[in-house]
């Protein structure tokens, strides 16, 4: 499998646990846990900022951001909607990059001031695990709540995407 193949894979799988986990989110009642949701909202922001971020460093544009989260805290509908949009464009984004354009170094700077150089497949592998690590804390406040999170596993995405691979040979 190519870099670029098991990156479309990730981010395809990221897009699906992204859509899993607003799903359950709207099962929580903003008035008995406002509090929690309002945290997950938080954490949930945090990475589509960070997300937000390094499409701009990507491709080698500047952003407005000067933190790696809003002041404001999106509702959870408009966050599920951003977060959709930009799931999609990481996706459109993977689909044209050639393996010479994945090996290529690129510098940024981050939103405290300090130089970053990554390549292009370091930096698509930071927002995969950075999104995972974030959303892991999200499962928790809801196991919390006794609201039993999706089940976030790459596994789990690869054989409900492709049921064949449950086949025994």
């Amino acid at each position: 499998m190519s870099t670029r193949n098991l990156l479309a894979s990730l981010f395809q799988y990221k897009a699906w646990a992204n859509q899993a986990l607003f799903a359950e989110l709207q099962r929580l009642d903003p008035q008995r846990h406002g509090a929690e949701l309002h945290a997950a909202l938080r954490v949930l922001n945090h990475i589509h900022v960070v997300d937000r971020i390094f499409v701009a460093n990507l491709q080698s544009r500047a952003h407005a951001y000067d933190a790696t989260n809003s002041v404001e805290t999106p509702s959870l509908e408009q966050l599920r909607q951003s977060v959709a949009d930009t799931d999609a464009w990481y996706l459109d984004y993977v689909a044209e990059l050639s393996a010479e354009q994945l090996r290529q170094p690129l510098t940024f700077t981050f939103v405290d001031g300090d130089a970053g150089r990554m390549s292009r497949e370091e930096m698509l592998a930071h927002i995969i695990t950075h999104g995972g690590y974030h959303r892991g804390a999200v499962g928790r406040i809801m196991a919390q709540l006794d609201f039993a999170p999706p089940r976030d596993i790459y596994t789990r995405y690869l054989h409900l995407a492709e049921p064949q691979r449950r086949q025994v040979r």
